[in-house]
């Protein structure tokens, strides 16, 4: 029965291996060198929520590492929607944002009216709701008695400026109301019993042994074998490579080893000229900085990640805790931090202000502060200097610093580097840095990925040099991460497999091709189809796959060349997809962002099984869900996880 194309969609181009109306083709003969059309890409639609949903597993007898949501951090987020062609933004003055805050209506009466008064009509609009409770949002009113009403005078500073704050009518004599209380510190110091107890901390190498991820294992120090640029200079983002020596790595319960495909955690620390700034704004005494400390906490996991739930004492020092422990840049401000700031702050206006964001009356601004561009604790500081709460009661609220996670990109059974007669056992990974701008007008770079580069900096200024960057003794935080990813789990060394990764989405798949180079000739067996910007600046490991390239690897690039994406070639190899979706042991691979890249390449394949199989709409759509059952089509985004916040305050 012959089905009319549903609205928006896209169908796949006639050409020599891709023909709608034969809906089985046999198995392709070689690699077709794809030629894309000129003009516009047209964008589908439909896309799926559910396209690259993971869910970490564990194998049988491998150490458990407790399960946290992935939470991508929003401004890079945004900026791979825009690499990937799927989101164009027009700049609006006189901020960038960084995800939307357009209300449904600014009247806080209207929103309940909307909203009814059970709970369950709420969930409406969670997904796009920060948390905060906008729908209670009260008018900022004018005191009647008041003879003045004279507006709030604002700090008068760059980094308060860069907040954009609309504040209103608000005057030092606004009635505020439902304004949050003070909420109680869960940390203190308290001086060693005895100041002479000794206490080594390695805190510009190392985290402190509570630091523990990986539960009941340790943090293991990695060495920096080697590293180098992938990308070429006039990148837009920069690529680099990693070579970590893994020979000592402790063994485990069970049988758990790095595998092809696999991800690694890595514990980076923050920035030490940023946990020195936050020191100086308030004004901690340098003699205090790195003296041993008990540290007491009154419940929770923190600063342990995934530790027990319950109250600690630990030796420490305050260093540690801000370069380890707490994130100080990657999560937008929340209420009780804006509340423990107007507590401190001495100058009226500020407190005004503060409060102000704190209370009901300046819900709109302060959703506007949330969903604008991403701030940091020492921005917050900057904009309001008159506030130093203390060290304790600030720690107590800020995030808990999560590890990053990156997949390997090798297959780390076959990776090896002679040391002498002994073999050292080397694991390799890419990590691309991800940069926004910050108030000052420089570049912000992630906690992850800004660690990643400061150590590839001194191992590629060594090699300049003429020194050998093993002298360095440069290390890396990790352990062993998420080896029962999806990725991991799906691969198989027989059977045809399509690759598609978009930026350094494609580095896990280079193992995969590595371990089939093992029992086989991959041509005609492996397809990976690659997504870059330009390929002349962005292309990375070009010429180092093991096998001739242009048999096996399709180039598709979005700003040089024929500026496609790949969901676009995805299209063109309509005969190879639909090949591989009906082969028993056929497998489709794809890895990159959740939106964006990946939904354009499911909306893709839908349109081709449409094409192929003669369905509609709906019947394509349950067709790939039962492939994504069936382990056929594995769709996964944790390449560069940020691992969600764990509330280390009780409640």
């Amino acid at each position: 029965m012959n089905h009319l194309h549903p609205a928006g969609h896209t169908c796949c181009p006639e050409t020599a291996t891709s023909h709608p109306h034969d809906p089985i083709p046999t198995q392709p003969e070689d690699i077709p060198q794809t030629v894309f059309p000129s003009g516009e890409t047209r964008q589908s639609s439909q896309s799926s929520a559910n396209s690259i949903n993971y869910t970490p597993l564990t194998s049988p007898g491998s150490p458990l590492t407790p399960a946290t949501e992935p939470e991508p951090q929003v401004d890079d987020y945004l900026e791979e929607l825009k690499d990937e062609g799927t989101l164009e933004i027009t700049p609006a003055p006189p901020q960038d944002r960084r995800s939307s805050s357009k209300p449904i209506s600014v009247d806080p009466e209207e929103v309940k009216r909307l909203l009814g008064e059970t709970a369950s009509n709420a969930r409406l609009i969670e997904k796009v709701c920060c948390g905060e409770g906008c729908c209670k949002l009260q008018a900022l009113e004018e005191d009647p008695e008041s003879k003045h009403h004279l507006p709030v005078i604002v700090p008068d500073n760059e980094a308060f400026r860069s907040l954009h704050l609309r504040l209103g009518p608000l005057s030092l004599e606004s009635k505020l109301t439902k304004t949050l209380d003070l909420p109680p510190p869960v940390v203190s110091f308290a001086p060693l019993s005895n100041p002479t107890t000794p206490y080594e901390s390695s805190v510009h190498k190392n985290p402190p042994k509570f630091v523990t991820p990986h539960p009941p294992y340790e943090v293991f120090s990695a060495k920096v074998h080697h590293a180098r640029e992938l990308t070429k200079p006039g990148a837009e983002k920069k690529t680099y490579h990693f070579d970590l020596d893994v020979t000592d790595y402790p063994e485990e319960s069970g049988t758990v080893d790095f595998v092809v495909g696999g991800a690694i955690g890595v514990c980076a620390p923050n920035d030490d000229q940023v946990v020195d700034e936050l020191f100086d704004l308030l004004g901690v005494l340098r003699h205090l900085r790195d003296k041993p400390v008990i540290l007491k906490t009154t419940g929770g996991r923190w600063p342990t990640i995934w530790g027990e739930d319950t109250p600690r004492e630990l030796l420490t020092t305050r260093r540690e805790l801000l370069t380890w422990c707490s994130d100080l840049q990657s999560y937008p401000p929340t209420k009780p931090l804006l509340r423990l700031l107007a507590e401190y702050a001495d100058a009226p206006n500020e407190k005004k202000i503060l409060m102000y964001l704190s209370s009901a009356q300046g819900q709109a601004a302060f959703c506007d502060l949330r969903t604008g561009p991403h701030l940091t604790i020492t921005q917050l500081l900057h904009a309001f200097n008159s506030s130093k709460p203390p060290l304790s009661h600030l720690i107590s609220l800020l995030s808990t610093l999560m590890p990053r996670f990156y997949s390997l990109s090798q297959d780390p059974l076959l990776s090896c580097r002679r040391d002498g007669t002994r073999c050292r056992r080397i694991i390799e990974m890419a990590v691309t840095v991800h940069e926004t701008n910050n108030w000052r007008g420089g570049p912000r770079k992630g906690v992850g990925s800004g660690f990643m580069e400061r150590v590839a900096r001194k191992i590629i200024a060594a090699t300049e040099q003429g020194k050998d960057p093993l002298t360095l003794d440069l290390r890396v935080p990790m352990f062993r991460g998420l080896m029962a990813n999806p990725l991991a789990r799906q691969f198989c060394m027989d059977g045809p497999m399509m690759l598609i990764g978009s930026g350094v989405g494609i580095a896990p798949f280079r193992g995969f091709v590595h371990r089939r180079l093992m029992s086989e000739n991959v041509t005609n067996k492996v397809w990976v189809v690659q997504g870059i910007r330009d390929s002349l600046l962005d292309e990375i490991y070009s010429g180092d796959w093991g096998v001739q390239e242009d048999k096996i690897k399709t180039i598709v690039q979005s700003r040089g060349g024929t500026h496609q994406y790949v969901q676009d070639a995805v299209r063109h190899q309509a005969d190879l997809v639909w090949f591989l979706l009906n082969t028993l042991d056929g497998r489709i691979f794809v890895c990159g962002s959740q939106k964006g890249m990946g939904e354009g390449v499911e909306q893709a394949i839908i349109d081709v099984v449409i094409d192929k199989g003669n369905l509609n709409g709906e019947e394509a759509a349950a067709f790939l869900e039962g492939k994504k059952n069936e382990g056929q089509y594995i769709a996964v985004s944790f390449i560069h996880l940020v691992s969600a916040i764990e509330n280390k305050s009780c409640g």
